[in-house]
Parts: C-alpha cells; structure tokens; sequence
C-alpha cells in the first residue's frame, strides 16, 4: 500500500458541514491561548474532537435489494417493536424497530438503510432527552424519512436528536432517489436513529452489537434469514 493510501485510511475525510465548526474551534484555541499559553494545547485538543467528530469515512455496501443496512455508526440499543412516529404514515400498528445510539465519538454522517426513493420527510419539534433510552425515539426533537423500494416496501428512517444533540441537518429531499447507503444527514452531537421495518421482517443484529452506517445488515426485506441468537463473549 502507497503512503497516501496508508495516510488516507488513518485519516479519514471531513464531511464539509464540520469546517465551520472545526475553523470556529481553531480561532477560539488562539484567543484563548493569548490569553494564557496552556488554554491553547486545551482548546488545540478540542478542536482535533471537533475534526474527529465530523469524519466520513468511506464505506462499502451491499447492492443488494433485499438487504438493510444500518444508518448508522453506534450500538444496537432496542430490536423490538413499537409504534412509528404519527408523520411516517406507517400506520398505527407496531413495526420491527431497530434503534442505534451514537455516542460523540461516533461517526455521524447518517446513510439510507435501503435501495429506494424518499416519498416522504418530515421534521417535528421535540425534547433532548439522553437518546439511548426509548422514550427518546417519542419525545425528542426528530426528522422522519419514508422510503420505499422498487418492490413497494417501505422503511421508515427516524433520525433523533439526543441530550447534547441540537441539529440535525438533512441532505436530501422527498423525491430524492437513493442507494442503499447514500448519505442522507448529520445530526449535532450525539444521538440515535430508529429504523422502521415492514411487519413480519426480523431484526438481524442484536440488542449490544455495533453497528457500521453502510455496512453492518439490519435485516432482510424477503425473509432468507431466520431471527438471529447470541450472546456476549
């Protein structure tokens, strides 16, 4: 492996949304540092968080119709059902739901679960509860995403703001026609994502595993894989 190709896997690219921010962090290290030396190496440390925390590595994902994927970086937090949030228009049945919770260290770029086109997105107003407890996925601040195959399945998408968590950016609109794992937003800093699966789908991840935006498979659209057991070792 070339040195370029080694320097560019340690170092991943920052997605543009984070210069911003990592410039802000950098001016604000020098002034303090005028004001006194050591706030410099402080505020130098924050501002590499800060580069860190925007990350977007490149994945490599299944092209494969049937498959989820997950949308993103995190632990598993929640495989059972529960009621999708009233904007999807999922109905008001309990669908399979996978949640995953981003800590701040996580990568934060979110991706699309499936192959499909957006018919609906929706943003509603809420709390910022610590987003790895459930009632987070009902009560904070959210931006809900429909999408649905070329076979007609639909997948709802929920991106959850958490306790530090105050933005979340979206990149892509209704209409828009996705890859399975195109990026889709960014959430500020910390939070979860829930996805919705069609009734009678089993999760393929278990409550605890990590998961990779892109990569690690959710669960299967067409049933070939049967509810996966397991345990911590």
């Amino acid at each position: 492996m070339s040195a370029p190709g080694t320097l560019s896997s340690v170092l991943p690219p920052i997605h543009r949304a984070g210069w911003p921010f990592i410039a802000a962090f950098l001016v604000a290290a020098i002034l303090l540092g005028l004001l006194w030396a050591p706030l410099f190496w402080l505020g130098l440390l924050a501002t590499l968080w800060c580069a860190y925390f925007f990350r977007d590595p490149v994945r490599v994902t299944p092209d494969d119709p049937a498959l989820v994927v997950s949308p993103a970086d995190g632990v598993v937090v929640t495989t059972a059902e529960r009621v999708p949030p009233p904007e999807l228009e999922l109905g008001d049945r309990p669908l399979p739901c996978i949640g995953i919770f981003m800590n701040v260290f996580d990568v934060h770029v979110n991706r699309t679960p499936v192959i499909g086109t957006v018919v609906r997105r929706a943003y509603h107003p809420g709390k910022f509860l610590n987003a790895s407890f459930d009632k987070a996925s009902d009560e904070n601040e959210r931006q809900s995403w429909k999408i649905r195959t070329a076979s007609g399945r639909e997948i709802g998408l929920v991106q959850i703001a958490g306790l530090v968590a105050r933005r979340i950016v979206p990149f892509v609109g209704e209409g828009a026609v996705l890859a399975a794992g195109q990026r889709v937003g960014l959430i500020r800093f910390g939070s979860r994502c829930d996805v919705y699966l069609p009734e009678g789908v089993e999760p393929l991840v278990l409550v605890g595993q990590r998961a990779l935006a892109g990569e690690t498979v959710l669960a299967d659209l067409f049933g070939n894989q049967p509810k996966r057991q397991g345990r911590a070792s």
